[in-house]
């Protein structure tokens, strides 16, 4: 089919209410927290309209640097460990019968509609000395005492990749399973196993999709706010939890306003990403 050009005003007016909404719930709030983030903070936690470069020379501190530095290395790590479980598991997926695939759906569906606390308090459960999954170790013989396996840099991890997971597996879903199934097929009849079919049929197909859905969980991960805060110790403390930790326990809005537009602008950046390679995929397919 081809798109044809407006041809006049009347047109554009199904854009109207959409962009409306993107005016008064992002491009409003996103121009004040800019501005806030050039105002000079006070004494006793007040801040006065000012233009300083302040808060955003604190991204060159130490401290800064490390939150920064753990919360990028956090994200990749999370992208990395949910795409590896995902793809095998889409692809398995694609090949069940209908019934199993519309059960995996199901479940994958409902671990979607579990909110973050709850996620957290459960996994805070899971991982705790009392009533964890340690004891079960304890009980078969391969521990002698239950241990805490929280708060600590693997709760945190473990809670995300959990959170992440049935994301990854519905994007990757659709292109899976409109993959031809006679490409692997053919890669076994010239003698290849199934493990070096998925890799050198399955997975360059899905080159694109991959890289997609790995910018989508980095997005993902890199928010992380409650999950780092419930499961994690304070240098297990993302971007997200420093910037609610500056702007309601220190009073420091400008700083937070500074980081959130940081945040905000690298997230743009992979969506744009993101976007331009869903062009590239449409123009070369």
């Amino acid at each position: 089919m081809r798109r044809e050009a407006p041809r006049s005003w009347r047109d554009y007016l199904p854009l109207a209410f959409p962009a409306a909404m993107l005016i008064v719930f992002f491009v409003v709030p996103f121009g004040t927290m800019i501005v806030v983030s050039f105002f000079r903070r006070q004494q006793a936690g007040f801040y006065t309209p000012d233009f300083v470069f302040t808060n955003y020379a604190r991204f060159l501190t130490p401290f800064f640097a490390n939150v920064l530095g753990f919360s990028l290395w956090l994200a990749i790590a999370v992208a990395a460990l949910s795409m590896i479980i995902a793809l095998p598991f889409t692809y398995l997926l694609t090949r069940a019968p209908r019934r199993s695939q519309t059960a995996w759906l199901v479940a994958l569906l409902s671990i979607l509609a579990l909110s973050e606390v709850i996620i957290g308090f459960a996994w805070s459960t899971l991982l705790s000395r009392t009533a964890g999954l340690t004891n079960l170790l304890v009980a078969v013989g391969l521990m002698d005492a239950p241990q805490a396996l929280m708060p600590g840099f693997g709760a945190v991890l473990t809670a995300i990749v959990y959170q992440t997971l049935p994301y990854t597996i519905l994007v990757l879903y659709p292109t899976m399973a409109r993959l031809d199934p006679t490409l692997a097929e053919s890669a076994r009849t010239l003698g290849a196993s199934p493990i070096r079919a998925f890799f050198t049929v399955v997975l360059p197909v899905q080159r694109t999709s991959i890289i997609a859905t790995l910018i989508m969980a980095f997005i993902f991960a890199l928010g992380s706010y409650l999950l780092p805060q419930i499961l994690g110790r304070p240098q297990n403390w993302t971007l997200s939890v420093l910037i609610t930790d500056q702007a309601i326990y220190q009073s420091n809005m400008p700083f937070a306003a500074a980081m959130a537009v940081f945040l905000v602008l690298v997230s743009l950046g992979l969506v744009g990403l993101t976007l331009l390679l869903g062009q590239q995929r449409e123009k070369t397919s």
